[in-house]
């Protein structure tokens, strides 16, 4: 164990939270131990778990401060592009996913059943799919509409994101441009796509 820093409690709660991330990041779920979090933070067993009384409890946070990282790094602004403005924002997403595989694959399959990580999860497609629906000024109907599109547009892009990592059968390039080709198909079918998300016809 290294020398223990006196630290604030928050700051001591980040730094374990960066301490678990780069672990969860490096190792598969199961291979990251509470004990390793700790030595490489310096603490105690005790003391960390003053902070998460488990392993799961560590992720979700993790997990919960790499989903606002992304909602901060994916702004929509209602007057550029939403197409060029999506199309980066998944950008922003597969460069986090690329670097964090291992956590990404954790929250979508090894604790797929686990609810406070998937409510983490829902909580950001909600998010997103109202940045986007409140950047078009859609109400009603139409927005209900768009919804539905949007919110199943995320979670296929989210399951396509967990085969690629899992089975790297398609190129980044592929991913990114099957996500952008099913959002245009699916928005096709109920608006006028052009209009809606500035995409060049």
């Amino acid at each position: 164990m290294t020398a223990r820093r006196r630290l604030s409690p928050d700051d001591r709660r980040k730094e374990l939270l960066d301490v678990g991330a780069h672990l969860f990041a490096a190792k598969p779920y199961d291979d990251v131990l509470m004990e390793d979090v700790a030595d490489q933070a310096g603490v105690s067993r005790a003391l960390l778990y003053r902070y998460f009384p488990n392993k799961s409890a560590l992720f979700a946070a993790i997990y919960r401060q790499a989903a606002d990282r992304l909602l901060d790094g994916t702004p929509i602004d209602p007057a550029e592009s939403l197409l060029e403005q999506l199309s980066a924002g998944l950008d922003v997403h597969f460069d986090y996913f690329a670097a964090n595989r291992h956590t990404v694959l954790a929250a979508n399959r090894v604790l797929a059943g686990d609810p406070v990580i998937q409510a983490i999860i829902n909580d950001e497609l909600a998010e997103l799919s109202r940045r986007v629906l409140d950047a078009t000024g859609l109400e009603g109907p139409a927005r209900d509409t768009v919804s539905a599109v949007l919110m199943s547009w995320l979670v296929f892009v989210r399951a396509l994101c967990v085969d690629w990592l899992t089975n790297e059968a398609f190129s980044r390039t592929e991913l990114h441009d099957m996500s952008v080709g099913a959002l245009l198909g699916a928005l096709g079918a109920v608006t006028d796509v052009d209009r809606f998300l500035g995409a060049e016809g």
